[in-house]
């Protein structure tokens, strides 16, 4: 019995309120990696600093150099029972927990065979997450039939991932502390790593059964859509350099993650180094999370009296300004919180926007190519996110040389503004391009993307 007859419309009510709680999990599952990774090579497994960073450095190139197939996959291949996408959230995700843990367990008194061994425990957990993960976001596109339901589910999904972010801030440490009470302290993130992971896959299967009934299932009685959403490596980078907005908007996309990554690495040495009072971190760290949270839920509310596209330029210009701020009022740290956390809440806003612009280039791109690259095209999101990642550690090691900076010694004069150039103004200079970049190069707008979406109904049709 075909699932296409009667294929949902409107979004549901769980659609509206709940997309997103997967995302939550792989928040909290990845963050395991994120903050204590290093910190369990040094001081869990015992590596030697030099081979802890070679650990970090090779499995790091090569998941960066794998970011752009996981789309191409789901395009590539033949679609799946439930789904060309929606049937990826419950194929892999499972597998991920048994994996990802041999990332935070030395096996051997080898070093280097030790050493191996989580490399690719680290690449092969990533590969199998990323496959889900880009599914998920490519759900956006999918299930979204107009660009404000995409701007809602993004709004969503946005807001769950910051409140996982929020939740792993507070209970993070405390969890994985009471798991090395029951399992031994060295083996506490590896415990953390298949529960938390066992998580992420609990918030999957969530959106697999929410989702129900809004893919169409391209079975042997509908070649049409198998034909159109199935495509070649060469339709792949065809979609992306004869739609040369697609790169403008990946280029733009790159500020918002540079304001994530780069002002998270560099806070620290504010606080620390600058202000001379690294307990402010604390309530900075709840400021921004919540600033955030709140900024990607009003998304929802925004989307209805403008396009998604305007939101995202007017995020940009937010962050672009507050960032600025903090450059010019680093000698007062209360007003530099209060300015972070004005630009984090346009930062959730420009997060829980941008993907729905993704989802319109993927309406257009079918329009344009007769192919439906959702899978290739909202995978392409991984590229700027690791390139900032890349540039994080760039940045900020660059100011660090260029203020003469000392571990536990207070930075004086002119050394302490320069420590606002990695927390405040590069990403400030970052926004501002990527607000020009939307405005004169992005042209995909409201009303283009529902006259491409009229004509892909009637060719359908």
């Amino acid at each position: 019995m075909s699932q296409n007859k009667g294929q949902k419309k409107g979004l549901s009510s769980a659609l509206r309120n709940f997309f997103g709680v997967g995302d939550a999990g792989f928040v909290l599952m990845s963050n395991v990696e994120t903050f204590y990774f290093m910190t369990f090579l040094t001081n869990f497994a015992n590596f030697a600093p030099a081979v802890a960073g070679v650990i970090n450095s090779v499995f790091s190139i090569i998941d960066a150099c794998l970011s752009w197939i996981y789309g191409g996959i789901l395009n590539g291949t033949k679609a799946k029972k439930w789904g060309r996408y929606r049937s990826w959230l419950i194929l892999t995700p499972w597998i991920v927990p048994f994996i990802y843990t041999f990332q935070f367990i030395r096996i051997s008194d080898n070093e280097w065979l030790s050493a191996i061994i989580i490399i690719i425990a680290a690449v092969v957990s990533h590969v199998i997450w990323n496959i889900g993960y880009v599914a998920n976001a490519t759900l956006v596109s999918v299930v979204g039939k107009t660009p404000e339901d995409k701007a809602t589910l993004s709004s969503s999904r946005a807001t769950w991932n910051n409140i996982g972010g929020l939740i792993w801030s507070y209970a993070g440490l405390p969890f994985a502390t009471v798991l090395g009470g029951i399992i031994g302290e060295k083996n506490q993130w590896a415990g953390a790593a298949f529960v938390l992971g066992w998580v992420m896959v609990l918030g999957y299967f969530a959106h697999f059964k929410m989702t129900e009934g809004y893919e169409e299932i391209e079975d042997a009685s509908h070649a049409k859509a198998a034909k159109q959403n199935k495509i070649s490596i060469g339709d792949m980078f065809k979609s992306l350099f004869q739609n040369p907005q697609l790169i403008i908007l990946m280029l733009a996309d790159l500020a918002k993650w540079c304001v994530k990554f780069v002002t998270a690495a560099s806070a620290i040495y504010y606080f620390r180094d600058a202000a001379g009072n690294p307990g402010l971190m604390v309530p900075y760290a709840l400021c921004i999370a919540l600033a955030a949270m709140v900024g990607a839920y009003v998304v929802r509310y925004w989307v209805k009296v403008m396009p998604a596209r305007t939101i995202t330029i007017i995020s940009y210009v937010g962050m672009a300004l507050f960032l600025f701020l903090i450059y010019i009022g680093y000698t007062n740290p209360t007003m530099v919180i209060v300015f972070m956390t004005c630009a984090q809440f346009f930062y959730g806003v420009a997060f829980a926007s941008s993907p729905a612009l993704y989802a319109d280039t993927v309406t257009y791109t079918t329009w344009k190519t007769g192919k439906n690259a959702a899978g290739w095209i909202m995978g392409l999101q991984n590229l700027p996110l690791k390139v900032a990642v890349f540039l994080r550690g760039t940045i900020v090691a660059a100011v660090l040389a260029s203020v003469g900076w000392k571990a536990d010694v207070a930075l004086e004069g002119a050394a302490r503004q320069g420590m606002t150039v990695a927390f405040g103004l590069v990403p400030a200079i970052f926004c501002a391009v990527g607000a020009l970049l939307l405005v004169f190069g992005f042209k995909i707008t409201k009303d283009v993307v529902d006259r491409a979406q009229r004509e892909i109904d009637a060719r359908n049709a």
